[in-house]
This record gives structure tokens, sequence and C-alpha cells, in this order.
């Protein structure tokens, strides 16, 4: 007989057992409830990641830049053979060079964080959004979770500077 190591369970696993398992009527909503604690979740409040971003600012008719970066805590780093994306959405009169952002468009990346930077136009002054949505796979030593994430950055679109044509014309 042999003993083998203890090894934690995913919570995947716990999930899949959970669900699989017959259950009384009323263990139901307890089990159900603990299912939803142990798959962890992808929202603003978890502390396993943050997804930042910086605002751009140009002047219409220019490009600018805004920047959105996923940071992985707490033990946890970003897994490098999983797809890690960034999809835009901007408002109308933002244009951004690419819509779709994967692993060959980061600015910068390592174990543990990546950074997009988002090079857009916009033809009219004023103050518009652009929507973006990361996805990205976080890791530990024994697990693996997919998180999707949205984000929203401002972009500050100041009138052009440029100086009137001038008009053919008399001279004085």
């Amino acid at each position: 007989m042999s003993l083998q190591a203890h090894r934690p369970v995913p919570k995947l696993s716990v999930y899949l057992m959970l669900m699989l398992m017959p259950l009384p009527k009323v263990a139901f909503p307890t089990a159900f409830a603990l299912t939803l604690v142990l798959a962890g979740s992808s929202r603003a409040g978890d502390s396993s990641y943050e997804v930042s971003k910086t605002d751009a600012s140009l002047t219409a008719g220019t490009k600018g830049k805004a920047s959105v970066t996923i940071s992985a805590k707490k033990g946890w780093h970003l897994n490098a053979e999983a797809p890690l994306t960034l999809k835009l959405v901007p408002a109308a009169g933002v244009d951004v060079d690419k819509a779709k952002l994967g692993r060959g468009d980061l600015a910068a990346s390592n174990e543990t964080s990546a950074r997009f930077d988002i090079a857009m136009t916009a033809a009219e002054p004023g103050k518009k959004t652009v929507e973006a949505e990361a996805g990205f796979v976080l890791c530990q030593e024994d697990s693996c979770r997919p998180v999707k994430e949205k984000v929203t950055f401002a972009v500050d679109v100041a009138p052009s500077t440029a100086a009137p044509a001038k008009r053919p014309g008399k001279k004085k």
C-alpha cells in the first residue's frame, strides 16, 4: 500500500463534484451558494488581479494614446500560453487603429503584468469614451482560471489649433 501526498483539489473539480452529487432539495441552495464562492469572482473586487487604465487626451485630427494594464497579484501570474486579448468598442467619432488586440500587440509584459497601448484618432472635439474587454488567464501553482474584465476609458479631444487656411485674394 502506497501513500500519496495530499494534493489540493482545484476549484473547478469541487464545483463539478457538487453539481454531480445527488442532493436533497433542502441542501441545494446551500450547495449552490458554496459553488459560487468556490468558483471565484472576476469582478473588480477580486484581489487576485487588477485591470487599470490611462485615459487619452488628444487634439482633433491627431493621434493619441490610452493604455490598459493587467496585473496579477497575491501569488497569481498571467498564463504565458493562453490567449491575452483586449477588444475595443469606441464611441462614435473615435477611431482606434485596431479593434481587437492580442499578445503580439502588447507594449510591455512580464509574468505578472501586461500592458496594451491603444492608438486612436478623433475628428471632432469633445469628451468621448472607449469600452474595452480584457480577456486573460490567471494561474497559481495548482490551478488556472479564465477572466474577462470590462473597463471604460475616457478620450478627451481638444479642438484643433491649426491656423485657418489662407484664402487667395488681394495683397495689401
